[in-house]
């Protein structure tokens, strides 16, 4: 039982004891004192930390202790590092900007497209809707560019090219990407200071810097911090063609998967700045599985024409007393398969007149099947 137990979790333990263990906890202490200890030549986009400062030290191991200590999330940002990274440093190369600035979406989302903070920021970079917006982002109930890597990280270049040139160091741009351009100006201007390491910000703006440190040197250099993964244990990136369509109607993107040769996930996966189930009508980039580029718009179009007959629907007409509850169970079908198929929330009121879209379940023999007793508010 034991030694079922070790070979489950061996690893862990024995890190924990490199740590812990030994001779005792002085032992362990001394270990972990050791990997905090911050170089004395440690900078962030060329701009040294000043270690002469009274509180740097210890606001600097205070996170390379809480990064330590959440192994699982260093271990999954290696990972991470290995599909995004490549792309993001060589679009930082391409801008002139400082490599550096690559582990920014790693504080900021741990590097998943769908990261999502309570103030309402989202995507890799965390960017708000309104500042997204203003730097050339689709947002809106069908998109999301927030969640692109390749739109999103254009617009972070941008903004924090434009933060660099109205504060004049990384530090401060850092600063004011976390906690906005004005309230950051502000408070200098109040201070009557302009060093980001004596500004008394708001609390997580004041870890920000240091959290870019730690992750900094911890991916950097993570066999120093004890993760040695083998190459075959990091995400490679992610490989697809793109695919250009113009849509004269919406679409649902079930048929875009099944043109593509495979499935809504991996459509959604590829490309997930697309919200909901359907695309609208309008231009899209797609990308699509590799090799599924070619002939992609021809067989969508044979795909759409075959829908409409090998998924016939039908339109209820809303009767006095309906609710969407009564209409899904009426013709046994999950209320959420109403609200997709209308592009309604379960909020929203429906009224007599109303007309929905129900598609039918399916019997064994891959027949519609719609219960006997509906087809007087129905119409085809």
């Amino acid at each position: 039982m034991r030694k079922n137990t070790l070979s489950r979790f061996g690893p862990w333990i024995v890190v924990g004891l490199m740590i812990w263990g030994g001779s005792g906890a002085v032992a362990g202490a001394a270990s972990l004192a050791a990997a905090v200890r911050p170089p004395a030549d440690l900078t962030l986009c060329g701009e040294p930390v000043p270690w002469e400062l009274a509180d740097v030290r210890e606001r600097f191991e205070l996170e390379m202790l809480l990064s330590l200590d959440n192994r699982t999330q260093v271990v999954l940002w290696l990972k991470r590092a290995a599909r995004y990274l490549p792309y993001i440093t060589a679009e930082l190369e391409k801008a002139g900007l400082p490599d550096d600035l690559k582990y920014l979406p790693i504080v900021e989302s741990a590097l998943r497209p769908h990261a999502g903070s309570r103030r309402g920021a989202m995507g890799y970079w965390q960017f708000m809707a309104g500042s997204g917006r203003n730097h050339g982002l689709t947002v809106d109930r069908f998109i999301d560019e927030r969640r692109d890597l390749q739109a999103s990280t254009a617009a972070a270049l941008q903004y924090l090219q434009s933060l660099h040139e109205q504060f004049g160091s990384w530090t401060l741009a850092l600063a004011a990407y976390n906690m906005g351009r004005n309230g950051l100006a502000a408070e200098m201007l109040e201070q009557e200071s302009n060093n980001y390491y004596q500004l008394y910000l708001p609390l997580e703006t004041q870890r920000f810097v240091f959290r870019m440190l730690a992750v900094k040197l911890i991916v950097g250099n993570p066999v120093a911090y004890g993760f040695d993964l083998a190459p075959e244990d990091l995400y490679p990136p992610r490989r697809f063609d793109t695919a250009t369509i113009v849509l004269a109607r919406e679409v649902p993107i079930r048929l875009v998967a099944e043109a593509a040769g495979t499935y809504f996930k991996r459509i959604k996966d590829l490309n997930p700045a697309l919200r909901g189930h359907y695309l609208q009508e309008g231009r899209y980039d797609l990308h699509l599985p590799e090799g599924a580029a070619d002939g992609f718009g021809e067989r969508l179009r044979q795909v759409m024409a075959e829908d409409a007959t090998k998924r016939p629907q039908r339109i209820y007409v809303v009767q006095p007393g309906d609710s969407l509850s009564v209409i899904a169970e009426r013709f046994d079908l999950p209320l959420p398969a109403l609200l997709i198929w209308n592009r309604i929330d379960l909020n929203k009121p429906i009224h007599p007149g109303d007309r929905l879209v129900l598609y039918p379940r399916w019997d064994d023999a891959g027949a519609a099947q719609w219960p006997a007793d509906t087809f007087e508010e129905m119409e085809d």
